[in-house]
């Protein structure tokens, strides 16, 4: 058999958790399913799946050949859509993905320029705000901020970002303005469990890094609701710079400890490695690339 057919059928198992799905999926018989999966297996020497009467699960082996597969399949739908549309405006689905406030104010007004240029084009941007695997969860683009793991992508980065502890100028003014990190003991924090998953913040002190663990009055997990809170005055919350910067610029917000932040936080457009990109995605690059290099909140 074809080995992009096997492959195919076996994605297709994996991704629908069963013969009968992947049968269903891609319009064959599931006599058919079993014969490739049987066939793959026996040319690989490596078992796939263990099936039961019941239930079809990947083996260890299967899990990383899978996302192998899965790779392949879209590194070769690019090339093919790379060829076919060199000549052509963009079209299709663009899929992306971006941390939850930083997809509202940067990536959707880019995005939405992006569609005005090409109206053969939709797009569907999951803004979550944790890591997404962009190939379990077929996003083309990622904009991410934070160091980067080793990975197949390619990377570009494109800015970069503070961790600011900030407050309410009516708060500062009642509790006093902390003037070292021990300071922080004394005063009613804010957390966001996005930017601080356990109750301490790192900061910068005689050029070592150095923890420091708080007791929250709020623990929150969204970044709204910790700026909402410090802007009423309630306490000291470390959100990113481009969380803060309209409440800096009114004044609503102030920074303290600034001499005391850690390093900057890297901002990075993220897509899949390979030569071949479909013209949709090049396309969305370059303007994405262009509009965050110059936007000054992040350069």
């Amino acid at each position: 058999m074809d080995r992009l057919h096997l492959i195919n059928v076996f994605v297709a198992v994996v991704e629908t958790n069963g013969f009968a799905g992947a049968a269903r999926k891609l319009n064959i018989s599931p006599p058919a399913v079993t014969r490739a999966i049987n066939t793959l297996e026996s040319q690989l020497g490596v078992r796939l799946l263990t099936r039961t009467t019941r239930v079809v699960r990947v083996t260890d082996a299967g899990a990383r050949y899978a996302q192998d597969c899965r790779r392949i399949i879209a590194e070769l739908a690019d090339a093919d859509e790379s060829v076919s549309g060199m000549h052509s405006a963009p079209r299709g689905r663009l899929t992306l993905t971006a941390p939850v406030l930083f997809g509202a104010k940067y990536v959707t007004p880019i995005v939405t320029e992006y569609l005005q240029r090409h109206p053969e084009v939709s797009a569907a941007c999951l803004f979550l705000d944790r890591v997404v695997n962009m190939l379990d969860e077929g996003m083309e683009v990622a904009i991410r901020i934070g160091e980067l793991p080793d990975s197949s992508m390619q990377t570009i980065r494109v800015g970069q970002v503070r961790r600011m502890i900030c407050a309410a100028p009516s708060y500062l003014e009642q509790h006093g303005i902390p003037q070292n990190p021990d300071d922080l003991t004394a005063h009613s924090i804010i957390s966001v469990s996005g930017i601080t998953p356990t109750p301490e913040w790192r900061l910068m002190v005689n050029g070592v890094s150095r923890s420091i663990k708080l007791q929250p009055r709020i623990a929150t997990t969204t970044n709204d609701s910790a700026v909402t809170a410090a802007v009423s005055g309630f306490g000291l919350t470390q959100l990113l710079s481009y969380q803060v910067a309209p409440q800096l610029r009114e004044g609503t917000l102030q920074t303290v400890l600034s001499e005391f932040e850690p390093s900057p936080l890297p901002v990075h457009v993220l897509h899949h490695e390979g030569r071949h990109a479909s013209q949709r995605v090049r396309a969305f690059l370059d303007l994405a690339i262009e509009r965050l290099r110059a936007d000054s909140a992040l350069n």
